[in-house]
């Protein structure tokens, strides 16, 4: 999918760029698959930010996204949708048999008509679902569960792809996009090809105007602050504390602390993107 560019009306116009929507055959979305969604501004149930630069902009519904379609489904992709809730985009699919409507994350080649199977009996094809021991190794993945029948989980936004490298027992060895090898169980599922709307990070939003509307508030730097509200802050417009090491306005470390919390699920890290990084 390519990125448009704007006529130069304006400095913010120069610079700013668009996505093709050519691919998107459908503007109305389905309303049995909506559910109203109440923005929060960034505050918990306490009236407090619990989430800074969250606030305001248009008001949207979510779609409700099957990201694991019942075993031995057979189903027709009826419409490719736009949706502001993820950077992918959606398929509108109806199952042949029931006629039940789904929405699933649509692929790079994913095109009305087109139809989209899952099971251990679906053809191997880019857009079809299917357990891990089914898909041969070396495949390109997305949308893959981490837990038997929970549905998918890793690998859903725009341009995500992840590889099966290898098969070892009752476990396979995924390489993730940010480079960390991970075992997931063979019986999980995971869905062939990769996630569409590649160009999605090359767009340029140009004005802070444009942000606002998607719900994005300004950000203040931390040096520019007074020293009581922030680490960086204070000063006579000179250093803000020459070889101190970046921090959140809470004092915790910005750049390269790990805060990730023990997981029931590191066990099945293989190697970290961190690894991952330093072996590049």
């Amino acid at each position: 999918m390519a990125v448009k560019q704007y006529k130069p009306t304006s400095n913010a116009r120069r610079g700013m760029t668009t996505q093709d929507f050519s691919k998107i055959t459908k503007k109305k979305p389905t309303k049995s698959l909506l559910v109203a969604k109440k923005s929060t501004a960034g505050r918990n149930n306490q009236g407090r930010i619990t989430s800074r630069r969250r606030g305001a902009g248009v008001k949207n519904f979510y779609r409700l996204v099957t990201f694991g379609l019942p075993e031995g489904t057979k189903a027709v992709v009826e419409s490719i949708e736009y949706d502001p809730n993820r950077s992918a985009r959606i398929a509108l699919v109806k199952e042949e048999k029931t006629n039940k409507l789904h929405y699933i994350l649509a692929n790079s080649r994913t095109h009305v008509g087109q139809i989209v199977e899952s099971g251990e009996d679906a053809p191997i094809e880019i857009g079809n679902r299917m357990t891990l021991k089914t898909i041969p190794t070396g495949s390109t993945v997305y949308n893959i569960e981490m837990t038997v029948g929970k549905g998918g989980q890793m690998v859903r936004s725009a341009g995500g792809r992840a590889q099966l490298t290898a098969k070892e027992g009752e476990y396979g060895l995924i390489r993730l996009p940010s480079g960390e090898i991970r075992k997931v169980n063979l019986a999980c599922t995971a869905t062939i090809g990769n996630v569409g709307n590649e160009q999605h990070q090359n767009i340029k939003y140009g004005t802070a105007g444009r942000r606002r509307k998607m719900g994005r508030r300004p950000s203040v730097r931390g040096v520019v602050m007074n020293a009581a509200d922030h680490p960086h802050g204070g000063g006579d417009g000179g250093s803000h504390g020459p070889g101190r090491d970046p921090k959140t306005p809470w004092g915790q470390l910005a750049l390269g602390y790990k805060t990730r919390r023990r997981k029931s699920s590191d066990n099945m890290i293989v190697r970290n993107r961190h690894q991952a990084k330093r072996k590049r």
